[in-house]
């Protein structure tokens, strides 16, 4: 053992590490898509091609039946993976590389019991990540050795061989079993006019720190709100902008952590492992170096160092362009939520311990609610839960908000993707809306609505 990474604990009241099983996860996506009857679902549909107009987009579908349909509509996203026609039609490079090598991926349910742990066994020979999944399932993914085919590595008995070190043939139901190979690139531009791209449309991982899906949900929740802000004549389209600006960076940063490992996990020679894992083993002797790697200090915060926020260094421990964090939050008709929820599918004005509606005249107050911002009071925990004009007022239940991140009588403004746009004292209250609506464009939009 050369490496040990600590995902123990949790984050924002959520385990720091959680798998999921992804075909769970489509068809959640899709029954909920049933639930909005604005949403129409039209399969077996292929894009034949778009054409961009001065207020929108016409683009040409071919129909399951062989019809054609011209549909015309604001904004066009390509989310259409990793072959995508929408990048392709635009015309941007994909800039980065492919590993020459394949890899047998292997999803198996067991009747013992499953690991509690990921492992990567970094064998130049054969290099094996293996991991839990939800409801008793594993994953082993193995890398193809020369002059091994897929016809011969996808054959049932090759990949009980295989599982063998680990499971008998009577232990483990394979579920799934497919042959890929990995990339490492990300699109030149994440828009391109009214045209956007997500997913593995803009952005393809290898698979070694299983960010893939991640990156992509980051996407939808990076552009969704924006877009709709625009349509709904809260923002200015100039908002969109910043999609590319806040979005591909960090994307790369993942591309090139999610490289990084694949150095470790699979290195090309005996001697190479030997070189490469004795010097992580012995960095590790070195408590400040040992924390930074078991603690997974590496890995990119998901922040923003340009985009759609106010700009500026930070009085309290929040930080502009970052994520918001989450706790458990109790109101006085005894409900408890997470503020995730509290704070819904809005801009958001928090008051650490004072009311944001008692700061700002009514004028300033109209003109946040017709951008689709609201208010909420968070009080110390056990403090009383009647202060305040608002009745939107909550305790900090575990004291995660109040002192750690914010002092008594601060104001921080969120985003509905939950990133800080900005924060201040009670005292600015009116300039930190005016900034914000600034920022958005939102009186230039909403007059010529």
């Amino acid at each position: 053992e050369f490496a040990r990474f600590n995902t123990t604990g949790c984050l924002d009241g959520h385990p720091k590490l959680a798998n999921f099983f992804q075909p769970d996860l489509e068809h959640a996506l899709r029954r909920e898509l049933t639930c909005h009857s604005q949403i129409m679902l039209v399969p077996q549909t292929e894009l034949l091609g778009f054409r961009e107009t001065d207020t929108g987009v016409d683009a040409e579908l071919q129909l399951a039946d062989g019809e054609r349909r011209v549909v015309s509509t604001n904004y066009l996203i390509g989310a259409d993976g990793a072959s995508s026609k929408v990048r392709e039609l635009l015309g941007l490079g994909f800039q980065g590389s492919t590993y020459t090598e394949d890899w047998l991926i292997v999803d198996a349910r067991q009747s013992r019991k499953a690991i509690d742990h990921i492992e990567f066994i970094c064998d130049p020979k054969r290099p094996t990540p293996h991991m839990p999944a939800p409801d008793g399932r594993e994953r082993w993914e193995f890398m193809l050795q020369s002059g091994e085919t897929r016809e011969q590595m996808l054959n049932p008995d090759k990949i009980r061989e295989l599982l063998a070190p680990w499971a008998a043939a009577d232990e483990v139901t394979i579920e799934r079993s497919a042959i890929y190979r990995f990339h490492a690139r990300v699109v030149e531009r994440f828009q391109k006019g009214r045209v956007f791209l997500v997913g593995d449309a803009a952005h393809i991982t290898p698979p070694f720190v299983g960010q893939g899906l991640c990156a992509g949900l980051r996407d939808a929740a990076n552009l969704g709100w924006k877009l709709a802000w625009v349509l709904k004549c809260r923002a200015a389209p100039s908002i969109l902008e910043s999609y590319d600006t806040e979005r591909r960076p960090h994307a790369a940063d993942m591309i090139q952590l999610a490289t990084r490992m694949g150095k470790l996990i699979m290195p090309s020679s005996k001697l190479n492992a030997i070189f490469i894992h004795g010097l992580l083993r012995l960095l590790r002797v070195v408590p400040a170096i040992k924390r930074w790697i078991d603690e997974l200090k590496f890995k990119p915060q998901n922040r923003f160092h340009q985009g759609l926020f106010v700009a500026g260094p930070s009085a309290s421990a929040l930080q502009r362009g970052s994520n918001f964090p989450q706790a458990l939050l109790r109101h006085g008709d005894g409900r408890q939520l997470w503020s995730d929820d509290v704070l819904g599918e809005q801009l958001t004005l928090v008051g650490f311990g004072v009311d944001p509606h008692s700061l700002v005249d009514v004028a300033s107050l109209e003109n946040w609610k017709a951008a689709g911002g609201h208010c909420i009071q968070i009080c110390y925990r056990g403090q009383t839960l009647h202060r305040g004009i608002g009745t939107n007022v909550w305790e900090d239940v575990s004291g995660a908000f109040m002192p750690a991140v914010a002092a008594d009588g601060w104001l921080a403004l969120v985003r509905p993707d939950r990133t800080l746009i900005s924060e201040g004292s009670a005292s600015v209250a009116g300039k930190l809306i005016a900034e914000t609506l600034a920022l958005l464009g939102a009186v230039t939009a909403i007059s010529g609505c």
